[in-house]
């Protein structure tokens, strides 16, 4: 039986791996994989609309099934920035460590640690447009731990853990994390109906 091929709308290679690992019952392909290498602007104000826009952009313009995510970090001690623009926090040039350093150079000695991660998914699947999201809450920590993972998460402990996204295999982050929650709503919608 031939799996169902869906384009997830990202160039991020672990981000890739994540979800390849939770939804193994589809063909998850890259926009490296169909050929596009188009920048796909993030211009909403929102992650929910970011999503849609680059799910929208793959089915208008190669009439594909996708999904599209988009994740931010939001810290209560910065008024829940970075939020929707946490890949760019520190410049254009979306880097991980510059990201971190301006975070918790911001946050400083703020007693308030308490922050959020929150993944918006928009599903586009024959025609029709699906959301869904997930949240995990936790802390920033003072300073990096671990080496695995991507992003923020050296950074950030998950509430009622011990240890960072970071010090994670991807087993026990994608049952926990953001994404996974998102990703395992998604997973369910599609084993329920396709």
């Amino acid at each position: 039986m031939n799996k169902l091929k869906l384009v997830f709308a990202t160039n991020n290679k672990n981000k890739l791996k994540e979800v390849q690992a939770m939804l193994t019952n589809f063909e998850i392909v890259s926009l490296a994989d169909i050929n596009c290498f188009d920048d796909i602007a993030e211009t909403a104000t929102t992650l929910e609309g970011n999503a849609i826009l680059k799910a929208n952009y793959i089915s208008e313009k190669f009439g594909l099934n996708c999904f599209a995510d988009d994740t931010g970090l939001e810290v209560e001690g910065l008024d829940n920035k970075p939020g929707v623009y946490s890949a760019r926090y520190a410049g254009e040039e979306n880097n991980s460590e510059n990201n971190m350093h301006k975070l918790l150079t911001e946050l400083g000695d703020n007693l308030n640690r308490n922050a959020q991660f929150k993944t918006v998914i928009a599903l586009n699947i024959n025609k029709k447009q699906f959301i869904f999201d997930g949240i995990c809450k936790g802390q920033i920590l003072k300073a990096k731990q671990g080496i695995g993972g991507f992003g923020y998460d050296p950074i950030f402990k998950p509430k009622g853990y011990s240890k960072s996204f970071a010090e994670m295999d991807l087993k026990e982050k994608g049952t926990i994390s953001h994404r996974g929650k998102a990703i395992q709503q998604l997973v369910h919608f599609l084993n329920n109906h396709f």
